[in-house]
């Protein structure tokens, strides 16, 4: 790792977060130049599939339907091409969905520097494998460049919290986390972010991090269904807060840290994506809730809402832990369609009483 942080930085997908964090990163290199009375030092790409979206984007530094409104950094590259966005970077983001994360790995390792850092902003668990995004960056990345998992594990960071892209985009002051093995390359990654309305702070808890991003999506699932039912308040808060305590069990059996769940990357991330209109999941929810199939859902979502795809991979993985996750259970329930959106109710919050604490 370069001493001064990162020379060159690609951001891969253009999605609304993608977009929106390659913008952060710009305007970070932007500010820290200034700051240092120094010339803008560092080149940030934003890379997506689409030729002639990606042409517009460039054309006029808009990228219309993921962030409408938001004009990006001039000093910003806007490509379609994904050898030369990777080449020569030494800090490579992934900002594609998670069920698309091990395909999009294996055409870029051609092109991945040795040395690079990896940064994953996805939130998900893999559907055939359960894996979280760090360990199939590792094991993919291992496998397609011939370095073995081990030397990828160790460059491999990820970014959580609450981050509802448009919000961020326009500038409103919020804070995430960036979680790496070692503290000094989470500081690294941080540095490279941090900007006036964007605070990263760090950790080591790669697994409690990704833990939390995954499980709140499920979670908001769960609030959306409770809202298109109609239910008030008191339902949603109280599956938020249940929502916390399956999180944290989960995470803890898998060797995450209490402290990470009740901090940004759990509790932060969580009432965002619960409260927010602007969260994917909860409106995916929400369309569950007033009676649409999952098909149907998917049909009517122009972004992929993470929680449908890796809802039962995390049902699987607290199954193999023995962690008891009812509204997670609820949750996939209804999109197999096991039950039907009237008898979800009883099921969102348990079944047996018991303590309120995060214990199996």
């Amino acid at each position: 790792m370069p001493a001064a942080g990162p020379r060159r930085i690609a951001v891969l997908g253009a999605g609304s977060w993608g977009t929106t964090f390659a913008k952060i990163l710009a305007d970070s290199a932007r500010e820290s130049a200034h700051a240092r009375a120094e010339p803008i030092g560092r080149t940030v790409a934003l890379w997506g599939r689409s030729s002639p979206a990606m042409d517009h984007t460039a054309r006029t530094r808009v990228n219309d339907r993921y962030v409408p409104g938001i004009r990006l950094p001039e000093r910003l590259e806007i490509t379609a091409d994904l050898a030369a966005a990777v080449r020569g970077a030494d800090l490579v983001v992934l900002a594609v969905p998670a069920q698309s994360l091990r395909a999009q790995l294996t055409a870029v390792a051609g092109h991945l520097e040795r040395d690079a850092v990896v940064l994953s902003l996805a939130k998900g668990l893999e559907r055939d494998t359960g894996l979280r995004m760090s360990e199939v960056v590792a094991e993919e990345l291992g496998r397609a460049t011939g370095l073995g998992p081990r030397h990828w594990r160790a460059r491999t960071c990820v970014l959580s919290g609450p981050n509802l892209a448009m919000e961020i985009a326009e500038e409103q002051p919020t804070a995430s986390v960036v979680a790496a093995p070692a503290t000094d390359l989470a500081t690294w990654v941080a540095h490279a972010c941090r900007t006036r309305y964007f605070r990263p702070y760090t950790n080591t808890d790669v697994v409690g991090t990704e833990i939390g991003g995954v499980v709140k999506n499920v979670i908001a699932l769960g609030v959306g269904i409770a809202d298109g039912r109609h239910f008030g308040e008191n339902s949603k808060a109280s599956i938020i807060t249940r929502g916390l305590a399956e999180t944290t069990r989960l995470a803890l059996a898998l060797g995450g840290r209490l402290e990470t769940l009740s901090g940004l990357a759990g509790l932060g991330d969580l009432v965002a994506t619960c409260s927010s209109p602007l969260s994917r999941n909860r409106t995916a929810g929400r369309l569950l809730g007033l009676g649409l199939t999952p098909a149907e859902v998917q049909e009517e979502m122009t972004q992929t809402a993470e929680g449908i795809k890796s809802a039962p991979a995390v049902l699987a993985l607290a199954r193999r832990h023995g962690v008891d996750m009812p509204i997670t259970e609820a949750v996939v329930a209804i999109l197999r369609e096991e039950i039907t959106i009237d008898d979800v109710a009883p099921l969102l919050l348990g079944r047996e009483i018991k303590s309120e604490g995060t214990a199996p």
